[in-house]
């Protein structure tokens, strides 16, 4: 019904018109669907791949860099008491050569500062640890009537902000802010059990012994000390870079331990009495403010440090991830392409005869190339939305597995949008390689003779 439809407009001289490249290229699709239906499945698992990786890509480049630009733990800046100045040091006065404590007031005025979101005290308590039921390898542990002492310190932290400060958790969870019977420990304390890595998840839910010791003087002026003993939970294994120390726990329970051993005998405790702000983790407002509130704190009389290099590091390598993902994605484009180029060639090799019979009726060169070109096109564009359609599928199925793992953490979730620009440049993207891969076979139709084409 095309080909004499065709064959009276030729006879009338009426061009051809775009409707009649559609309807031949529609009629040549709906006599091969199979092979078609292969071709479009392979343009769309190619276009889903490049969409999903590229989301996926696009979505974790976005969620790093934005989080370094509103800050957190990559962003923060770690803040500690100035050291002693060497020209002072021996000097009458015992003010000088000492170093600078952070205090109340101190948290305060850098709480203050241009460009700063937010600061977190740090506190630290000297800690003996009894677990019961485990003997410590480590040579500088003691024993007493409750088993074996480990002398650790505890670091609090206030763990409403606990997303911001460099704290990794690997098994279990964070403590309940607040909570007085509950911590985490580090792979270095279970170590000082003997208790490997490997292990070290099985030690949630073990309880432990916590005592806070306090010097004073005894009988005959002899140092004496006494502890104050408390039970704990340990309810998650962390690394944690706040500080040196064992046990990540609230800061009430740090605060409790560290003002008990600073109500001592300040001649036995030594410097046990000082500010219980052991630093400081402030949190710029912004990556670019880094720098800045950095060198205003140090003005205050604190050094600080910030991980500034491995800021640049993340962003670069979050990019050559997202290039090479994008990669990928157009290898797998350009493969589906050559399997659009082979069914056109068969097509070709099919429709020799159909071919020369629009020949001579009075097609042109341009209108078989057009044809072909269309029914290229339709499979490139198909498959392409197919596959973005799919892609996005794929990458909303990752993120909501990838949420479950950071809420497990406490952390927050990633937000996969629909990325328009994204979707339109796939399916332009697809419908272009099949012109492009098209374009040989529909020349190759274009240019057979009629006679040739006919009489085979």
């Amino acid at each position: 019904m095309e080909l004499m439809s065709f064959a009276t407009r030729r006879k009338d001289d009426a061009p051809v018109s775009w409707a009649d490249a559609f309807r031949l290229a529609a009629r040549s699709v709906l006599r091969r669907p199979g092979r078609v239906a292969l071709t479009v499945v392979a343009v769309a698992l190619a276009a889903a791949l490049f969409t999903a990786m590229l989301t996926m890509a696009s979505t974790a480049q976005g969620r790093v860099l934005n989080q370094l630009a509103k800050g957190g733990p990559l962003a923060g800046i770690q803040v500690a008491a100035a050291a002693p100045d060497p020209s002072q040091l021996g000097s009458d006065n015992p003010t000088q050569g000492a170093a600078k404590p952070i205090d109340q007031a101190a948290l305060n005025r850098i709480s203050r500062l241009s460009g700063v979101d937010v600061v977190l005290p740090i506190v630290t308590a000297q800690t003996l640890v009894v677990w019961p039921g485990h003997t410590s390898t480590d040579t500088s542990s003691a024993s007493n009537g409750r088993g074996s002492v480990v002398f650790d310190q505890m670091v609090g932290v206030d763990l409403v902000h606990i997303t911001n400060v460099p704290v990794t958790l690997s098994a279990g969870r964070f403590p309940s802010p607040g909570s007085t019977t509950e911590i985490d420990v580090t792979p270095t304390l279970l170590a000082r059990y003997g208790i490997p890595s490997t292990r070290a998840a099985r030690s949630v839910g073990s309880v432990v012994e916590l005592g806070a010791p306090r010097g004073f003087r005894g009988v005959g002026g002899a140092q004496v000390f006494r502890s104050r003993w408390t039970k704990a939970t340990i309810v998650g294994i962390v690394t944690q870079q706040a500080n040196s120390g064992g046990i990540l726990a609230s800061l009430f329970l740090a605060r409790t331990g560290h003002d008990w051993t600073a109500s001592g005998d300040p001649t036995v405790d030594g410097d046990a009495n000082r500010s219980p702000y052991a630093g400081l983790f402030v949190v710029a407002k912004g990556l670019d403010a880094v720098p800045s509130v950095r060198a205003a704190i140090e003005g205050v009389g604190y050094s600080t440090s910030a991980p500034e290099n491995l800021i640049a590091s993340v962003e670069r390598y979050v990019r050559v991830v997202e290039i090479v993902l994008a990669g990928i994605g157009v290898i797998a484009l350009a493969i589906a392409s050559l399997g659009i180029a082979n069914a056109m060639l068969a097509a070709v090799r099919e429709r020799r005869r159909e071919i020369g019979i629009l020949k001579a009726v009075g097609a042109r060169d341009r209108d078989v190339l057009r044809s072909f070109l269309i029914e290229a096109a339709v499979m490139g564009a198909v498959g392409g939305l197919l596959g973005t359609m799919l892609g996005l599928a794929l990458a909303r199925v990752v993120a909501a597995i990838v949420n479950g793992y950071l809420t497990s953490q406490g952390l927050a979730g990633v937000h996969v949008g629909t990325p328009v620009v994204l979707g339109v440049a796939t399916v332009t993207g697809a419908t272009v390689l099949a012109l492009v891969a098209g374009w040989v076979p529909a020349r190759r139709a274009a240019r057979l003779p009629a006679r040739e084409a006919v009489g085979q």
